[in-house]
């Protein structure tokens, strides 16, 4: 066998490739080189990969040519199978390489979860079963995206870029020296680069910040890895799986250098908006509401409310929820009765955000953004604010313009880039 363990002290690599990385026979032998490579640099490498392209895509598709509304636990054992795929083709190819390697599901890998099937959120890593396997000097490929419950040992999955919370979970139960994320972009960019051509990809960026860029449409992480990494002091590397590249990490606030005061411009074209009118304006209302949507796992983003300002004591509320989970946000609030005189929803809507940890100490950037998006005649429909983000919801056919617009009004390009002493670090020429 090659390149044999130096010490049982090594270090752990965690490597998590996406599915275009895996798409075909070559992207898997090229992403089992990547893992050979690291182990035989002497790392104990242990790889979680997603469904091979557009496998997800397909299998939801055949669930809904049998049922129109497919029961949920039967989704998981469905949608868990393309994950297990990926890895035992990948473990044979690593095997002709001359490396042992073991293929796990997320079960067999010890990924517990709760038991909400095709949203479930990981509890627990009983990792014992990937440290003996490194132990005995195998290389580890565990299935992304899926878990077991607790309760009912149920096969679940983690939802939509669910392989990434799983890289991130096992570095962290493992106790990883990073969790490297191998996809098809070379790293995480000042916006997204088929929108603006000059977008500036980070060499690092804080988890506040990419917390608030993937809770508002950046697509390179799922906002749940985000959230664990931070939670657990995971340092992830964002990667290319097709080039060899510095990528960009996301560190701790603390290890961050301090960057412009805005980081990027994030956006989505996939929200929808619920609004319900008529609404009475007493104690409890809201929690009703918001807590029927909760227990239904729908994830609500912006929420305005206007105080009733006649004697009806009448108020209008308004929130945005994925397109994706519209039409059972809308039967959860029809399920609630008579809660409002008229519950309108709207498919059209989308999403513009600037990020920046910078913020809190630049007054300014609100208007900017405001001054921006209104000279270029969008219309600005709801607003919400965080100490490092700015959004706004707007028409879904305005979205890229609104992107465009306010990268080259904070001038995020390469082009306000420079160096800065000749020591080969780099600085942005915005001003506060």
């Amino acid at each position: 066998m090659l390149g044999g363990m130096p010490d049982g002290a090594a270090d752990i690599v965690v490597m998590k490739f996406g599915g275009t990385s895996v798409a075909g026979a070559e992207q898997i032998k090229r992403a089992a080189g990547r893992i050979v490579a690291a182990r035989e640099r002497g790392k104990r490498v242990v790889a979680v990969l997603s469904a091979r392209g557009k496998t997800t895509d397909e299998l939801v598709a055949a669930a809904h040519e049998i049922s129109e509304r497919p029961v949920a636990r039967e989704m998981d054992m469905l949608l868990s199978t393309g994950e297990r795929i990926s890895c035992a083709l990948c473990a044979m190819a690593i095997h002709d390489m001359g490396h042992e390697a073991i293929s796990l599901t997320g079960s067999q890998a010890g990924i517990v979860t709760d038991s909400s099937h095709t949203k479930a959120r990981i509890i627990d890593v009983r990792a014992d079963r990937i440290r003996q396997a490194l132990e005995q000097d195998r290389i580890v490929l565990v299935a992304g995206f899926q878990g077991v419950s607790t309760d009912s040992r149920d096969v679940t999955t983690l939802g939509r870029g669910g392989s990434d919370t799983t890289a991130v979970a096992l570095a962290a139960a493992l106790d990883a020296e990073v969790c490297e994320i191998y996809t098809d972009v070379r790293g995480v960019y000042s916006a997204d680069p088929r929108i603006v051509p000059d977008a500036r990809m980070l060499d690092q960026i804080s988890f506040e910040e990419m917390l608030e860029m993937a809770a508002s449409g950046a697509g390179v992480l799922q906002l749940r890895s985000v959230e664990y990494a931070r939670n657990h002091g995971v340092r992830i590397h964002c990667r290319s799986s097709f080039e060899d590249g510095p990528g960009t990490l996301v560190v701790s606030e603390e290890e961050a250098m301090e960057n412009p005061f805005i980081t990027g411009v994030t956006h989505s074209d996939a929200e929808a908006r619920v609004t319900l009118t008529g609404l009475r304006d007493e104690p409890g209302v809201a929690g009703r509401i918001f807590g029927a949507l909760a227990d239904a796992n729908v994830n609500v983003d912006v929420i305005i409310q206007n105080e009733p300002v006649g004697d009806d004591q009448l108020a209008d509320l308004s929130f945005t929820v994925d397109r994706g989970e519209l039409t059972l946000a809308r039967e959860v609030i029809d399920g609630l009765g008579d809660v409002a005189v008229q519950v309108k929803a709207e498919e059209q809507i989308g999403k513009v955000s600037v990020v920046g940890a910078g913020m809190r100490s630049h007054p300014g950037v609100a208007a900017k953004v405001f001054e921006t998006l209104g000279s270029e005649g969008i219309n600005i429909e709801m607003i919400s604010t965080s100490p490092i983000k700015i959004s706004c919801v707007i028409g879904a056919d305005r979205v890229k313009d609104a992107v465009l617009a306010l990268h080259a009004a904070f001038e995020l390009g390469d082009d306000a880039i420079r160096p800065e002493d000749g020591t080969g670090n780099t600085t942005s020429t915005v001003a506060g």
